[in-house]
């Protein structure tokens, strides 16, 4: 466990996302401009989409029939057992219990990347339809926390006011999974696998050098900008408290551990484990923020961007990735 931690310390990704956090620490003026931050997540998430998208287009449906079905399974559980340790064990308002769940229903795609890369380096690599199971883990996660919610806080008000008004009814699903459907991760990622699905390996070849040759590096200038968006946020949890920071953290190792056994159960390697159980435990803090706040704008944002940002995505970079992948392991030996 000790030289597969020492692997993820001393890479690049690691480093430079400790490298934002200091930097922040140290009231540096360093920050990446805001359009170069757009385009490296642009490249990333589409790169990512792509070379998922020729490995699909070789995959049988036998290969990819269970642990689609694991994935769903644990895009339904992660929202809800969130959402029941926040509400009856930290004692969280309904808003602010379901915004936090939808962040841990969800999937931090960079965290993903990182998982991805990770098992590469150790000679395992995940099998390249996991960018299918991230989308089909991302959606029911989200969507699942926010009706909880949307659902519970209508009850709630229900029984308060005799008449609820059309200024307190909560914002219609519909408008909510359009949102989700459509925002820039979701049209990049599922794009992406379309088009890849569609060019085949031929047809990927002569745009391969770009987006693989690139694909480090870009990661290591993303998680640099990462480690000083999660540096700006450490003060929050002064506000957020002991109970959320053991929340972010041992939740994670939970869910990220059912995620490696169900992976390695529905067939997948050591690598394929791994990252689904990366998945598992990762907190989104880019498509679910968006919608928590237009459907729950009751629920606090130091809670959840902090939880999600400041807490689990610098855990799992660190430490998760190593554990998740040290118990794919053991598992296989077994």
């Amino acid at each position: 466990m000790w030289d597969v931690l020492q692997v993820n310390l001393a890479s690049p990704l690691a480093l430079a996302f400790v490298l934002g956090i200091v930097s922040r620490l140290l009231k540096s003026e360093l920050s990446l401009p805001r359009d170069l931050y757009a385009s490296l997540s642009i490249y990333l998430l589409l790169a990512l989409g792509l070379k998922g998208g020729v490995e699909l287009s070789q995959t049988s449906l036998n290969a990819l029939f269970w642990p689609a079905v694991v994935t769903v399974g644990l895009g339904l559980f992660t929202p809800v057992s969130a959402y029941l340790v926040l509400r009856r064990l930290g004692r969280f308002p309904i808003a602010d219990a379901a915004g936090i769940a939808a962040h841990y229903g969800s999937v931090s795609a960079v965290t993903f990347i990182a998982a991805q890369q990770f098992v590469q380096t150790m000679n395992q690599p995940a099998e390249g339809f996991l960018p299918t199971l991230l989308t089909l883990l991302e959606i029911p996660g989200i969507q699942l926390a926010l009706a909880i919610g949307a659902v519970q806080m209508a009850r709630e008000r229900a029984a308060q006011h005799a008449g609820q008004s059309a200024a307190e009814a909560p914002r219609p699903m519909a408008e909510v999974l359009h949102e989700v459907l459509t925002s820039r991760s979701m049209i990049l990622m599922v794009g992406g696998l379309i088009i890849g699905c569609l060019m085949g390996e031929q047809g990927y070849e002569p745009v391969k050098p770009f987006f693989e040759g690139m694909f480090k590096g870009a990661l290591t200038l993303f998680l640099l900008e990462m480690g000083l968006a999660a540096g700006a946020r450490l003060g929050d949890l002064k506000s957020v408290g002991l109970f959320l920071l053991g929340f972010g953290m041992i939740l994670p190792v939970l869910h990220g551990g059912l995620g490696v056994l169900l992976g390695h159960w529905s067939g997948l390697s050591i690598g394929g484990a791994a990252v689904l159980g990366t998945m598992a435990a990762s907190a989104s803090y880019i498509a679910a923020p968006p919608a928590v706040r237009m459907t729950l704008p009751e629920a606090n944002p130091t809670y959840y961007l902090t939880a999600a940002l400041a807490i689990t995505f610098p855990f799992n970079i660190v430490l998760g990735i190593p554990l998740y992948y040290q118990m794919a392991t053991l598992l296989a030996a077994h």
